[in-house]
This record gives C-alpha cells, structure tokens and sequence, in this order.
C-alpha cells in the first residue's frame, strides 16, 4: 500500500472567526483513507502548521507505505533538521500526518484504532465540562458576576457531567481578558475569584468535582496564592498554574501547594514530558495527540508517565477529530483518569465538520468501534475553507 494524496484543510469557521482547526486526509492507492488533526486549532500558528503538513508531505509522504509509522515518525524528526530542536508548528504536523496514518491502518484491518493501541482497559471515560468561564451553552461569551459561574456549571451538571473546570481569573471584573497575571493579587481581586468559585461550589453540591484552570498566567507567587482558595472548595486538580519556559516553576509550585497539579498541552514528545515527570511535578500529565506527537509518540508518553504513577487527561481543544483521537488513546491505557469535553466541542460551527460527531451521554463517552478512528470529513462544509492538496 502506497500514499497517493494528502488533503489540508486550513478551517475557517465564519460564526467563530477565532476558530481555525488544522485538518490532513491521507489517500492511499487501495482507496483508503485517514484523518488527522494538527492540535493549533486556536490562537495562532494553524496555517503555518498546514503549511508544515504540505511540506512534510511533498518531501516524504508520497509513495510511503502507511503501515511503517514508527519509521516515517523518525523521518519527520530527523530530516525536518527543525523536529530535533522542538516546537508546536513541527510536532502538529507531524501529530496530525502520524494520526491519520493510524487511521488508515485501522481500517485496513478492520479494526478501531483503540485495539491497534493494546485494546481497551476503560470501557466507559468520565468526562467533563471544560471552560465554564466561556458559559455553557450554544454561545460564547465572557462570564462575569458569580452568578452567572454558578449558573453555568448547574447546566453541565443537569446535562449528566459530574466534573467541571473553570479558570475564574481569566476575566477581570470588567470582562476584560487578562494575559498576565504575575502580578502580586490585590484583595478585590482574589475575592472575585474567590466569589466565583464559592458560587460553583454552592450551585453544584459537595460531590461534583471541580478542576481549576490558570492557562500559565500566574507566577510561582500569584499560583500559591490563588491555590489556597482552590484547597479551601476541595478542588480535584490545578492546571498549567505557571508557564513551561522553566520547568522548575512547576516544581516550586507542586511542592508549595496541597492540591494535585496537572499540565502538558503545551509540551511535546517523551523529551518535553521528561523533566517534569522526574522531579514530579504534575500528579495529571495532559498530553495533546495533535501536538505530542501522534500516535506514535503519545502512547509512549502515557506509558512513560504511568512509571511514576501519573495519571492522563489528554488535552482537546479542536474539532471533532482531536475528541475522537483521545478517545481511543484515552480506551487503551491503564493510567487514564478522565476526559475533557470543551464548550466548543457542543457548538455547531465545530460539530458540523465531520460526518460524525462525538457527543458524551449523561458525562461518559464511549469510544467508536467502528474501524480506524471511526470519523470522516464533512465535505461540504470543510471544503469551503482554503485547502491545498499535494499528489
């Protein structure tokens, strides 16, 4: 079997003009096909990660032999010169190439990629409702007043979920987006944080759980302190609470605070992983498959992890592909502890471009059965974006 054409569709969602998930489908000449998703769906880098995509694809994909992953993931690494250096706009390509190839070999064998993976060790994935802050619901917009928190997280829990994560710092008390918040707080302000929280907590009962969202906005100094509240409503873990330029940052904050740390969107391969595994700074490591490396690299990291006994919530924040992909990596390890369904995963301008669409019932997913990954591409909408072609 032999690549005969690769698709990139760089998407332009006009309701979500923010919104711009990187998609690749791999054409072999049996006429089978994959799909992939690069993981920079989000604020910028997606049409250089396309452009990576063609690249990649002209200097080496076609006439490859999909069955050979792990030999084409090294190529990526080693012939790209830059894949040995790092960064998102490398890694999403090659994420996205090594997902759709797994995706054709599933179906060549009949069989969902879960099985390809081990088989599966969960058979139904806890989920839950992520970015509360964005509301819940068909639209999003900035949420302010506690109230309006608290009515946000009654919704996911009513629609099944019983696990929600909020960043309550994200917007100032004016809906004013807040980039940098290494500053010292001031009392008004961690008590609009604080007011926020209180108001989940109260509106879903002692027994929801509630995950703390900072983004890597905070410093080692802001993130103890706002820590503190998070402890004080029994929160189940802290993600990204400092940025990943300096991985001792982590350290310092994971050994300053009570509550479980989690992080690792923003990091790739076993190499990024690495040094906060060995000093044990997360307790939630949260790999994304479209950045990470595929699937090729990503069930290498969860193994990895699952030495020093840290769990995994792969990171989804992307179109229906990126949710599906999780699902079957999410199905097959041992260390798997719960899945994130964005907002923007329940919104129509990302729910139309597949055929398919990944929902959870009542909190749970179950991952598809169907061969490969068990999705297709949406032609008649994906094709009205701009899209390049490379046979």
């Amino acid at each position: 079997m032999k690549i005969t054409q690769i698709e990139i569709f760089d998407i332009e969602c006009p309701k979500r003009p923010k919104w711009h998930p990187v998609f690749v489908r791999i054409t072999t000449d049996e006429g089978l096909t994959g799909v992939g998703e690069a993981g920079l769906a989000y604020d910028w880098g997606h049409s250089a990660a396309a452009h990576m995509i063609k690249e990649i694809a002209q200097a080496i994909l076609l006439g490859f032999d999909p069955f050979k992953t792990e030999l084409l993931w090294t190529r990526m690494l080693r012939e790209s010169f830059w894949g040995l250096g790092g960064g998102p706009v490398i890694y999403a390509a090659m994420s996205a190439i090594d997902t759709a190839l797994w995706d054709i070999k599933g179906k060549a064998l009949g069989v969902p990629v879960y099985q390809l993976l081990g088989g599966k060790t969960t058979q139904r994935l806890r989920t839950y409702a992520s970015q509360l802050q964005f509301d819940w619901g068909s639209e999003v917009k900035p949420l302010i007043h506690p109230a309006d928190y608290a009515r946000a997280a009654e919704k996911a829990v009513h629609e099944g979920y019983d696990c929600v994560k909020v960043n309550p710092m994200f917007y100032d008390k004016d809906g004013n987006t807040q980039f940098n918040l290494t500053t010292i707080f001031k009392q008004a302000e961690l008590r609009l944080y604080r007011d926020r929280l209180s108001a989940i907590r109260t509106a879903v009962g002692p027994d929801v759980d509630i995950l703390i969202e900072c983004h890597s906005l905070l410093s080692p100094t802001t993130a103890i302190q706002f820590a503190e509240v998070a402890e004080a409503y029994h929160c189940m873990f802290y993600e990204e609470p400092v940025n990943y330029l300096n991985p001792a940052l982590h350290q310092h904050v994971a050994q300053k605070i009570k509550i479980p740390t989690a992080a690792g969107e923003r990091l790739y391969t076993r190499n990024g992983m690495r040094p906060y595994l060995e000093t044990q700074s997360v307790a939630v490591l949260q790999p994304d498959i479209g950045l990470c490396g595929g699937f090729t690299e990503t069930k290498k990291v969860c193994d990895y992890a699952d030495l020093y006994n840290v769990m995994i919530q792969a990171h989804v924040c992307g179109g229906p592909i990126a949710t599906q992909a999780a699902l079957h990596l999410e199905s097959a390890i041992p260390n798997f502890l719960i899945h994130e369904h964005h907002c923007y995963a329940t919104k129509v301008w990302n729910r139309e471009l597949c055929m398919q669409d990944p929902q959870p019932i009542k909190g749970y997913f179950e991952v598809s059965d169907a061969p490969g990954l068990g999705i297709e591409l949406n032609d008649a909408v994906v094709k009205r974006s701009p899209m390049m072609s490379v046979k």
